[in-house]
């Protein structure tokens, strides 16, 4: 059995064990009035071939009566796009089937290295293989469940930027922090370092991202499925600090690293200090800081404008840059002006 088909078979199978759950996602959601397009799940097992069908009623407005249910997801979906794509290329060295990119919009290419050319991480330690392999299935499936929920109204994939050359975003974001020099190059696919620091910049969003973006939904169901993937977020955060912090104990530099990169993105979203690094200091002493929360250990939020100030690398009103150089596509696609 070839590499790529042994990928594809792992990633049919993670999709199945979730299919059942999303089947009744959607039976839920035709009770409780679905997002415009909404369309349907096909079989669940090689005894239920049945189609589910979902009427097309009008999207429900959010209370400000500006972004509704299907803007919120159509959202969540494109940092999903950016997610998945990274955690594939860099665990199997090939990025979300082309079926999974396509919707309304403009759809775009993913530049990953040089000339645009596939790359993998040669990871050194097993656990982080591992690790990197579990949080690509999830994420891979994240995008599916979203594209399933929003049926025709999905939109498709922007332009990413996740490239590891001179000219790549992750490179814009390191030299912004600190993380390397001004001439110099961060390749997140160089190593199981760089690619847990790569890593750290998108959880860390994703958590606030989806802490802020549930608040805008009004359909219970979705709020229920939100809060749901914001755990799984969740998981993958602390996981990915955790494996940090445990790194840093003997490589100090991957906790100095972390901290920039928090400080890079306090920079960029406004003028509060939420964002926190991997490590604080409690009555004089370094301690751990795997979860990053207030004096309630609650976790913060970010409003949709705020993370594309972090996606985007802009603290300015901007409709693209960094790591969606073409913006993104659907009514949310203007980060905040944190300037």
């Amino acid at each position: 059995m070839s590499e790529e088909r042994f990928i594809l078979d792992v990633i049919d199978e993670a999709s199945a064990k979730r299919r059942a759950d999303r089947r009744r996602f959607m039976r839920m959601a035709a009770g409780a009035g679905a997002v415009g397009g909404l369309a349907m799940l096909g079989a669940c097992n090689n005894d239920d071939d049945d189609v589910i069908v979902v009427p097309t009623p009008t999207p429900t407005a959010s209370p400000t009566g500006s972004v509704t249910d299907a803007d919120v997801l159509n959202f969540a979906l494109q940092l999903e796009y950016l997610e998945a794509q990274f955690y594939s290329y860099a665990a199997f060295n090939t990025g979300l089937a082309a079926s999974f990119q396509t919707g309304t919009g403009t759809q775009g290419a993913v530049a990953t290295g040089t000339s645009g050319q596939p790359r993998g991480v040669a990871f050194k330690d097993p656990i982080v293989a591992q690790y990197a392999r579990e949080i690509a299935l999830d994420e891979i499936a994240h995008v599916n469940f979203l594209r399933s929920a929003l049926g025709t109204s999905a939109v498709a994939q922007p332009a990413i930027n996740l490239s590891g050359d001179a000219n790549g975003a992750f490179t814009a974001a390191a030299r912004a922090a600190g993380v390397i020099a001004a001439d110099a190059t961060f390749d997140p696919y160089a190593s199981d370092e760089n690619f847990l620091l790569a890593a750290y910049i998108f959880e860390d969003v994703g958590v606030t991202a989806y802490m802020g973006g549930v608040t805008l939904l009004t359909n219970k169901t979705y709020v229920e499925a939100a809060a749901g993937i914001h755990a799984a977020e969740a998981y993958h955060a602390g996981l990915v600090r955790s494996v940090l912090y445990r790194k840093g104990l003997t490589n100090a530099g991957l906790i100095t690293a972390a901290g920039q990169i928090s400080d890079a993105r306090d920079s960029l979203d406004g003028s509060t200090d939420l964002d926190q690094g991997i490590v604080a200091t409690v009555n004089g002493t370094q301690v751990a800081n795997i979860v990053p929360a207030d004096s309630n250990a609650i976790a913060f939020a970010r409003t949709p404008g705020q993370v594309l100030n972090v996606v985007y690398l802009n603290k300015a009103a901007v409709t693209g840059g960094g790591f969606f150089p073409n913006g993104l596509n659907g009514n949310v696609r203007t980060s905040a002006a944190s300037g």
